[in-house]
C-alpha cells in the first residue's frame, strides 16, 4: 500500500510514520516528490494492523495497491522515472541509444565498432564479457579480461558501458569496470541475482524473458527496486511464438502497456526480437514511435567473422542510417538524446 502524506508532515512525523511501519511489521520505502512525500508500505495489506496507518498524525490518505508489483507500479509513482549512467538519461524524455557487438572479441575490433556507433549518435556502448550460450561449446565471453576492454574503450570513447552479468557472484567483479548491469532474458527471473544486484546502486537493465509475462517482467524488476536500488530499466526484446521467420516475436505493445502500469523506462531491443537485419531498423523506429526510451542494437564492422550473433547484427552504415532516421523521430516525439 502507499500513504501519501500531508503538505505540512513535519520531519518527526515523517520519522515516527517510517518507524510505525517498521514496529507493524512492515518494510517503509520513502520518496519524496517535489510537492508531496509519499510513502510504499512492503508487506501483506491484508493484515489488520494495516487499517491502523490512516490514523498515524502526517497521513493524509492511504491508497491500497492490488498490484503484486507495488514500489514499480505507478500508484507508487505518478512521474516518469529518469535513470542515469554515466552522464545518459534514460526515461522521461530522455533516448538512450545503446549499441556494440553481441561480445567483447578483442580491443582493436571493439575500439573499430565503438568509434563508429559512437559517431552515428550511439550513447552508450554495449559487450559481452560473460555470454549465456544455449550449447557449452558455444564461445562463452572473455570473461575478466573482456569486461577491463570493455572499460578503456568506453573511457576513450567517453561513452558509459553496459555488459551482462549472469551470476550472483559475478556481481562485484561487473560492478568494478560497467556502468550499468545487464541481466538477460535468461536470468529474468533468477532471484538471487536480483536480490544481489537490489544491493548495489548500480543502473540495471532488465531484459524480459522470451516466455515471461509484462507482470513477469514488472515483479523481476520489484525483486531489484526492494532490495534499495531504483535504477532500474526494462527492455523489451521478444517473445517466444509460433512463427519461425523471425527469432522471437516482438511485442510492441509491451512499451505503452509497461508505461500505463509502471513508472521505469523501457527500451526495445529489435536485434534479439527479429534476429534479421532487415527488420531492426523498422522495429527501432516503430518502438520509439510507440514510446520506448531507446533501443539496444548490436552492430559489428564484420558479421561473418563474429564470435556470437553475427548474422543479427546490423552494419555501420547501415546502423548510421537508421540513427538520422531516429533522430527526426525524436523530434516530431519531442524526446531528446543526451550526447
Amino acid at each position: 500500500m502507499i500513504l501519501v502524506l500531508r503538505p505540512d508532515a513535519t520531519e518527526p512525523q515523517i520519522e515516527h510514520i517510517i518507524q510505525r511501519i517498521g514496529e507493524l511489521g512492515f518494510t517503509p520505502h520513502v520518496s519524496r516528490g517535489e510537492q508531496r512525500t509519499i510513502v510504499g508500505v512492503i508487506g501483506d495489506e491484508r493484515k489488520p494492523q494495516a487499517e491502523n496507518f490512516s490514523a498515524i498524525p502526517g497521513v493524509e490518505q492511504v491508497l491500497r495497491v492490488l498490484k503484486p508489483f507495488k514500489l514499480a507500479s505507478r500508484e507508487f509513482r505518478k512521474e516518469d522515472s529518469v535513470v542515469t549512467v554515466g552522464k545518459v538519461r534514460i526515461g522521461g524524455g530522455h533516448l538512450a541509444m545503446i549499441a556494440g557487438p553481441c561480445a567483447v572479441e578483442s580491443l582493436e575490433g571493439l575500439d573499430t565498432i565503438a568509434g563508429h556507433v559512437k559517431k552515428a549518435g550511439a550513447n552508450i556502448l554495449r559487450g559481452g564479457a560473460f555470454k549465456p550460450r544455449t550449447s557449452p561449446y558455444a564461445f562463452q565471453g572473455m570473461g575478466e579480461d573482456g569486461l577491463k576492454i570493455l572499460r578503456d574503450v568506453g573511457d576513450k570513447h567517453d561513452m558509459p558501458v553496459v555488459t551482462e552479468v549472469m551470476d550472483p557472484r559475478q556481481v562485484p567483479l561487473v560492478e568494478q569496470w560497467a556502468d550499468m548491469f545487464q541481466v538477460g532474458a535468461r536470468n529474468m527471473q533468477n532471484f538471487d541475482l536480483l536480490k544481489e544486484i537490489g544491493q548495489t546502486r548500480k543502473p540495471v537493465l532488465l531484459k524480459r524473458g522470451m516466455s515471461a509475462t509484462v507482470k513477469d517482467l514488472l515483479m523481476s524488476a520489484e525483486y531489484v527496486l526492494a532490495g534499495g536500488n531504483q535504477q532500474v530499466v526494462l527492455c523489451e526484446r521478444g517473445v517466444r511464438s509460433f512463427e519461425d521467420s523471425t527469432r522471437n516475436m516482438l511485442d510492441m505493445s509491451a512499451v505503452p502497456n509497461v508505461k500505463g502500469q509502471s513508472h521505469l523506462p523501457i527500451i526495445v531491443d529489435p536485434s534479439h526480437a527479429t534476429g534479421r537485419p532487415d527488420l531492426i531498423p523498422s522495429m527501432a523506429k516503430a518502438s520509439i514511435a510507440a514510446g520506448a526510451d531507446g533501443v539496444h542494437v548490436e552492430v559489428h564492422d564484420c558479421p561473418e567473422k563474429a564470435f556470437s550473433d553475427g548474422p543479427q547484427a546490423l552494419l555501420p552504415p547501415q546502423f548510421a542510417t537508421l540513427m538520422d532516421d531516429i533522430r527526426k523521430l525524436a523530434a516530431v516525439m519531442n524526446v531528446d538524446i543526451d550526447a
